[in-house]
């Protein structure tokens, strides 16, 4: 070629030319969309977070946080993922549905986030869900306890999982210990008082619906339905004073628990007739009432003593050290899910491709304080977490505020939970 020739080489034209010098351009700016491996190898690997921070059930957010930043902070200070930290990113969504959705698209797109940690209540949580369906990120839901979440097939999302109890699981559990208590104490009229919105009518239902098939003679007579952040509970009260039960089951929570607990002794209510709370015995809410009243049967949400073991036991304290706020439901529930979360990066090398991760997550077991044998494992099937700790203990005045935990095996809960399913049309 002489030099006056103007010819590019061969295998050249223009169009080749300037993608180089996109590509080249991308590289030296980190533009928006490019290839993972195009980007900084030291940029923070970002998780969105919406949750309650604010208003009456803000320890909700505010534990859920503080369990997600540990078990980031654990893995940050050995070294991150393939070089990598992990940045949370919170918003307040004040439990609204709307505020949910809106948030979590926003620190996705213009925070860039990839991967949603998902700690609403069940509200919110169904609007993140689809959310994280249209944008396709990989999601873990850390709160929600409503079964339909990951148990009905319309609500299952591939790339999205659960890392909290369900609803059926407490259900089976705490109907089959409840049933025990019926039978022995000749409780046949019974009472509930639960949240009105979705999580708070199916768990009731899936609760009753078990203490009926494990004592068939039980019937419930009356039931109340307290909005959710009701300030007063007079009304559900005097309801349930006037229909005298033998026992009441409610799955009030958070601070509307408090709030009904403290309102409730003053009428005198668990002086009565037997009571059953699943939501008891998180520990800023079993501290928070004024006057605990002794034998409430509440369930085993978080307990330094269930399961009684060294290693729930270290996980306790080193909450605590590292937290402003008591160690809840939420908070292992959160620091199970940022572990998962963390797991499936190990296993993808830091790919946080929505299909890639939830390849990574399906059927992964992790070791777990948690864990009735020390493990926890993301089922596969639905991918909804199981064998963490169900049961119920008993309230005394004083620390450590619940004694004499029961817990339910998990061959009798998945038997019956594949049952609940077949007769739903899940399965």
């Amino acid at each position: 070629m002489k030099k006056t020739d103007t010819r590019q080489p061969a295998g050249f034209d223009r169009r080749t030319v300037l993608k180089g010098a996109a590509a080249t351009a991308a590289v030296a700016t980190g533009i928006t969309g490019f290839p993972a491996y195009l980007k900084a190898a030291n940029a923070p690997i970002k998780v969105a977070v919406p949750t309650i921070l604010s208003g009456r059930v803000a320890i909700l957010g505010q534990s859920s946080v503080a369990g997600l930043q540990l078990a980031a902070k654990e893995i940050n200070d050995a070294g991150g993922i393939e070089g990598r930290k992990i940045e949370v990113v919170t918003r307040d969504s004040k439990g609204k549905p709307d505020e949910a959705a809106r948030m979590t698209r926003d620190m996705v797109n213009n925070e860039g986030c990839e991967i949603v940690l998902n700690a609403e209540a069940s509200g919110a949580t169904f609007a993140v869900n689809e959310t994280v369906r249209d944008i396709k990120k990989f999601c873990l839901h850390s709160c929600s306890e409503t079964s339909s979440l990951t148990a009905d097939p319309k609500n299952q999302v591939p790339w999205a999982f659960r890392s909290c109890r369900q609803g059926i699981h407490d259900a089976v559990g705490g109907g089959l210990y409840a049933a025990e208590v019926a039978k022995a104490k000749g409780l046949k009229r019974w009472a509930t008082c639960s949240p009105d919105y979705a999580y708070g009518r199916a768990n009731t239902e899936e609760f009753m619906e078990y203490v009926k098939i494990f004592a068939p003679d039980v019937e419930v007579i009356t039931e109340t339905w307290p909005k959710l952040f009701q300030p007063d509970y007079t009304e559900n009260i005097t309801a349930l004073l006037n229909a005298q039960p033998d026992a009441l089951y409610s799955c009030l929570w958070g601070g509307d628990l408090v709030a009904f607990f403290d309102q409730a002794s003053l009428y005198g209510l668990f002086d009565q007739f037997e009571a059953f709370a699943v939501n008891l015995t998180d520990y800023p809410v079993i501290t928070a009432i004024k006057n605990l009243p002794e034998g409430v049967h509440g369930g085993s949400r978080y307990h330094k003593d269930n399961p009684d073991t060294d290693a729930n036991e270290a996980w306790n304290e080193k909450f605590r050290a590292n937290s402003d706020v008591l160690p809840t439901n939420w908070a292992w529930q959160n620091y199970t899910a940022m572990s998962f979360i963390i797991e499936a990066l190990k296993k993808t090398g830091g790919n946080t491709d929505a299909e890639k991760m939830a390849a990574a997550t399906a059927g992964l077991t992790i070791q777990s304080p948690f864990g009735v044998d020390g493990t926890l494992t993301m089922r596969e099937s639905d991918h909804t977490l199981v064998n963490y700790v169900v049961g119920y203990g008993v309230t005394i005045g004083k620390e450590p505020y619940v004694k004499d935990f029961t817990t339910t095996d998990w061959a009798t809960i998945t038997k019956y939970e594949e049952e609940w399913k077949k007769r739903n049309g899940y399965i």
